[in-house]
């Protein structure tokens, strides 16, 4: 075979046909007097066939375990005698005679791993023929419509719906993909309504099985944000709806959840973000929340330790010490802003920006926090997210509440540009392949994604992904040409980028709008 033969990728689904069945028998039909082909083909075939005594055989079985059953009784009685005896004469050991009850409340079969990992697999394998028609899709389908003319708009095509049934009131918080697998996702389920509050999950999914989580945590409270760590993708940080910041290990089957914060050791959280190990290499992440502080935390043996990086004040222009206005005190707390979402610089470590629910954005330092670096009044609402670009880190994008999404260089007070989409945006990404393209979802179920290299003003790409429902986050895969949205009805679904949304630029986005 050639080497073209040998890479060629066939296709074959097992079915209960038989090939070798005639396709063209006709048969004479009395009422109409005439002959018709017959639809209904036997595709019964008999491999093996054997005359024996299997119903003696079986009978035979029958009596014996029979007899064995009434030689148990009997012994039972016997021992339950003896043991009514002792209990006349003061014995205390009566329960020496009970039979030990066998509990049921864990099916058998979950505690061989290695029968556990072929049931896995075999799920998979069952779930591939059944989305058969989506895995070729999610492989080969590309927007022939791309290639019409000087077409620059392009489409998403749906592949899989992800949803854990138990959960389906709950809203999607956060959706993360896993640095080191192109094909596992993590997913928060929690809510953004203070007077619909309850426990929250984590659940991972794989695109291999669309129908149920390959791992599943159950927290007290809702969740609100999760991380990969970039480094040891087994590490994933949870920050909750009542403040706690939570760490699991994956790798670990019994008890996944390795360390929560306290109050003793603080409280709060919103996003939170992994940054590399620090010179003692203890792994350490940084989380934001609506009591205004950006803090730090270090994993360090068995406890997480927090350090305040900086308390974000509405009224920066004085020079304040961290220590004054902490979170015991109430006087202090008037006087910051909630923060809401938080994004570090991708080549200087110490930068990144805040955006806080008054709409203004902050600029900020690891390295100095007592004063913002600039301050940029960037929207009328909260800000939802902010993010930097992952090839020219001077420019970042800021989705809002006040229906608009702006482009930013860090180094300038006003923003490059502002694109209103028409609804409340709950989300923003950049796109992992592109300088110039990112995707954005409102509260109307749209998706809307942007190339700016190929039109500056308008998207190449506004589709309706979900009625009735409100999208709150959305992410690129790093590895495929695959978006994930998620919706406040605990549905996450997976789009295919066609040709036209997925072209590979490097240009700078400063450059296309100039001062």
């Amino acid at each position: 075979l050639t080497e073209q033969e040998l890479g060629e990728e066939l296709t074959r689904i097992l079915n209960a046909n038989n090939p070798h069945a005639p396709q063209n028998i006709a048969r004479y039909i009395n009422k109409e007097r005439v002959f018709k082909a017959s639809p209904n083909v036997d595709h019964f075939v008999v491999h093996f066939e054997f005359d024996g005594s299997v119903l003696s055989a079986s009978w035979s079985i029958f009596d014996a375990y029979k007899e064995d059953l009434l030689q148990k009784e009997k012994a039972s009685k016997e021992k339950s005698k003896a043991g009514n005896a002792a209990v006349g004469k003061g014995h205390k050991d009566d329960d020496k005679n009970v039979l030990p009850a066998e509990s049921h409340g864990e099916d058998v079969y979950f505690r061989n791993l290695e029968l556990k990992k072929a049931l896995i697999i075999i799920e998979r394998m069952a779930n591939q023929n059944t989305f058969d028609d989506v895995a070729q899709d999610y492989k080969y389908w590309d927007d022939a419509a791309d290639e019409m003319g000087d077409r620059k708009s392009g489409s998403l095509l749906p592949l899989w719906k992800f949803c854990y049934e138990r959960d389906k009131k709950k809203q999607v918080t956060a959706v993360c993909w896993s640095p080191a697998s192109s094909d596992l996702f993590a997913v928060g389920y929690g809510s953004y309504d203070f007077s619909r509050q309850g426990p929250g999950l984590v659940a991972c999914f794989t695109l291999k099985n669309p129908s149920y989580p390959e791992y599943m945590y159950s927290t007290e409270s809702g969740v609100m944000c999760l991380d990969f760590h970039p480094q040891h993708p087994s590490l994933l940080a949870v920050g909750l709806y009542d403040g706690t910041v939570q760490v699991y290990n994956m790798q670990r089957k019994a008890d996944p959840l390795v360390l929560r914060s306290t109050p003793k050791s603080g409280k709060h959280s919103d996003p939170v973000y992994w940054r590399k190990d620090d010179l003692d290499d203890n792994a350490n992440f940084f989380s934001v929340s609506s009591d205004g502080r950006v803090t730090q935390w270090t994993l360090v043996q068995n406890e997480l330790k927090a350090t305040d990086a900086i308390l974000l004040r509405h009224d920066s222009s004085t020079d304040v010490p961290a220590s004054l206005g902490a979170a015991g005190d109430s006087g202090g707390l008037l006087g910051l802003a909630g923060g809401c979402c938080f994004d570090f610089h991708r080549t200087v470590e110490h930068l990144f920006v805040v955006g806080t629910e008054d709409g203004p954005i902050y600029k900020c330092s690891t390295t100095y926090n007592n004063q913002y670096l600039m301050t940029y009044e960037a929207h009328q609402m909260a800000v939802y997210a902010v993010r930097f670009n992952p090839f020219h880190g001077t420019v970042f994008l800021s989705a809002s509440a006040d229906w608009t999404v702006k482009l930013w260089d860090h180094t300038r007070s006003s923003p490059l540009a502002s694109f209103d989409l028409g609804s409340p945006v709950g989300d923003v990404a950049w796109a992992p392949y592109s300088s110039t393209v990112f995707a954005a979802v409102t509260a109307d179920g749209k998706v809307f994604v942007y190339d700016l290299n190929e039109n500056k003003y308008e998207p190449v790409c506004e589709q309706q992904v979900v009625r009735r429902a409100r999208l709150t986050h959305c992410t690129f895969n790093r590895f495929d040409p695959v978006l994930l949205v998620g919706d406040d009805r605990g549905q996450v679904v997976s789009l295919k980028l066609s040709p036209n949304l997925r072209r590979k630029s490097d240009a700078d986005c400063a450059t296309i709008f100039p001062a």
